[in-house]
């Protein structure tokens, strides 16, 4: 490889969010990499810092260029200039939708177990949340289109929010899957919100499909939340992109991310992702290899160690949704007791809805020696927990 992807750098003392822990802690549930960002990206953002001067920007047609080139190269979809604005960030675009395109009391339909923060965007804003769950026959998921199409037709539902790929289940979700929930929705009026940030994180050899470019109707019918993020581990740079063909819609999507002032970038965010976009390929596509190598590495250490736990197949992101059913129904209590024996810091699967409460997630995406530490801690609280349960 090109890249290192094993340097261990250390995090603590970089007002880290995930890195915020006792010394003895070992943080792997917040979807942030471990991973040094590419050095392409570093090195235009050292140019960035050496022009001393940090004030207002704007942001630039290169800055959408490189989206539409990274798209329609890496995935095959061609989004014109006028469709896009940039936003802070996925969440806050979201939260921003959802406030200006429905209204206090109604639905909006999730697919549980889901991004633990879908739920916070909908109930902080008054709205209801309506789960058509996903169902899981003991090692995959599948959709009940029965019960979407139920919850869909209700009039108090107005909006779905798409998770594609989904988080945490790391399900890529096909071209027919995705035409049938855009013509539901279609059908019953409701618009489709996709969250795409996890498009990148694929296992090499497979391609996520973009909700927008399936068909006319979930172009027409649909807003889209991409950014480069997740991929280049730049959460903190608060750099994302809203694509809306509609052009209704778009104009709502507009007035209310700068009614929210979330419309505007920092002196660093355009500079990000334009050189993620433009001189990142190389490192993501290493970066993927890496971590579908760490995946592996993991799956292979449970079954062998932990065959009471069973890791769902997923095609993207870099975590593991683990199913602990054979232990537990209580992940909450589990993890707990997993962190305090062993400092491992894993996330509840209780989070990402009801039908999550049996399962963790873990997050893969760090040096394989770190994750070694990691699979030997999960070991070691698990048998711990089976047997101060006995």
């Amino acid at each position: 490889m090109s890249y290192d992807f094993s340097k261990l750098t250390n995090r603590f003392d970089s007002y880290s969010m995930k890195w915020d822990v006792a010394p003895q802690v070992l943080p792997m549930w917040v979807a942030d990499m471990d991973f040094e960002t590419a050095p392409e990206i570093v090195e235009a953002l050292h140019n960035r810092v050496n022009h001393k001067i940090f004030g207002y920007n704007i942001v630039p047609d290169e800055f959408f260029e490189s989206i539409q080139h990274w798209w329609k190269k890496r995935h095959h979809f061609l989004i014109e200039k006028e469709w896009m604005m940039f936003c802070t960030g996925v969440v806050p675009a979201i939260s921003s939708i959802v406030r200006k395109l429905t209204t206090v009391g109604e639905n909006i339909l999730i697919q549980a177990p889901v991004y633990n923060i879908f739920y916070n965007s909908i109930l902080n804003n008054g709205r209801h949340v309506l789960s058509s769950d996903l169902i899981y026959d003991g090692h995959e998921y599948t959709i009940d289109f029965e019960d979407l199409e139920k919850k869909l037709a209700l009039p108090q539902t107005t909006m779905m929010i798409l998770c594609n790929p989904h988080n945490p289940i790391g399900k890529i979700w096909s071209q027919e899957t995705l035409k049938r929930i855009g013509d539901l929705c279609a059908r019953h009026h409701v618009l489709v919100v996709s969250d795409e940030i996890h498009c990148d994180i694929i296992a090499p050899g497979r391609e996520y499909i973009p909700f927008a470019n399936v068909s006319k109707t979930n172009l027409n019918n649909s807003i889209t939340c991409i950014a480069p993020t997740k991929a280049f581990n730049l959460a903190g740079l608060q750099s994302a992109c809203i694509v809306v063909e509609n052009e209704v819609i778009r104009q709502k999507v507009n007035r209310g991310i700068n009614t929210d002032e979330v419309a505007e970038p920092n002196s660093f965010a355009i500079t990000a992702a334009m050189s993620a976009f433009n001189y990142g390929e190389k490192w993501l596509d290493e970066l993927n290899i890496y971590i579908q190598n760490n995946k592996q590495i993991a799956c292979q250490y449970i079954e062998e160690n932990l065959p009471m736990l069973h890791v769902v197949y997923s095609e993207a992101t870099y975590l593991l949704w683990i199913d602990c059913s054979k232990v537990t129904d209580d992940s909450v209590e589990l993890v707990e007791a997993i962190k305090k024996k062993t400092g491992l810091y894993l996330s509840d699967g209780y989070e990402y809805g009801e039908n999550g409460k049996a399962f963790v997630r873990m997050n893969v995406a760090c040096p394989q020696m770190r994750l070694m530490d990691g699979l030997k801690r999960l070991r070691e609280g698990v048998i711990d927990y089976q047997q101060n349960m006995k």
